[in-house]
């Protein structure tokens, strides 16, 4: 069994604060791309909005089990909501664009709303062509 010093459990719980601190920072700038707010993406979660606000704050470590389910609301890959290097399927840089932000709300919508902007969008997208 191999024993650790202290000073390298300091470390380790250091570099564990710091990991908590960019995941909370990096949930709260996708959650502020979706114009979410705490509350709403706290009910998503089924927890309570301060809990949310300690994870993005990097005061509680957020649970494993939760990780797939906020990058799949952030519409984010897991690699992009844990920090690490995104795979180089796409030379997309930046921030999330407007119409792939207005997809994500509309998926959110009730399906009568998003049947509505899906027709509004079919006369639109048919006008076009001519």
């Amino acid at each position: 069994m191999v024993m650790l010093t202290r000073q390298q459990l300091q470390a380790m719980a250091r570099n564990d604060e710091n990991f908590f601190k960019e995941l909370g920072a990096r949930i709260a700038k996708s959650r502020k791309e979706l114009n979410l707010t705490q509350s709403q993406l706290a009910e998503k979660l089924g927890i309570a909005q301060q809990t949310m606000a300690h994870y993005e704050g990097g005061k509680l470590r957020m649970p494993a089990s939760f990780l797939p389910e906020l990058a799949e609301i952030l519409n984010l890959s897991l690699d992009e909501l844990l920090g690490l290097s995104v795979s180089k399927k796409t030379n997309k840089r930046g921030p999330t664009s407007r119409l792939e932000q207005q997809m994500q709300l509309i998926s959110q919508l009730p399906k009568m709303k998003q049947k509505f902007v899906s027709e509004m969008l079919d006369t639109i997208i048919g006008n076009s062509d001519g």
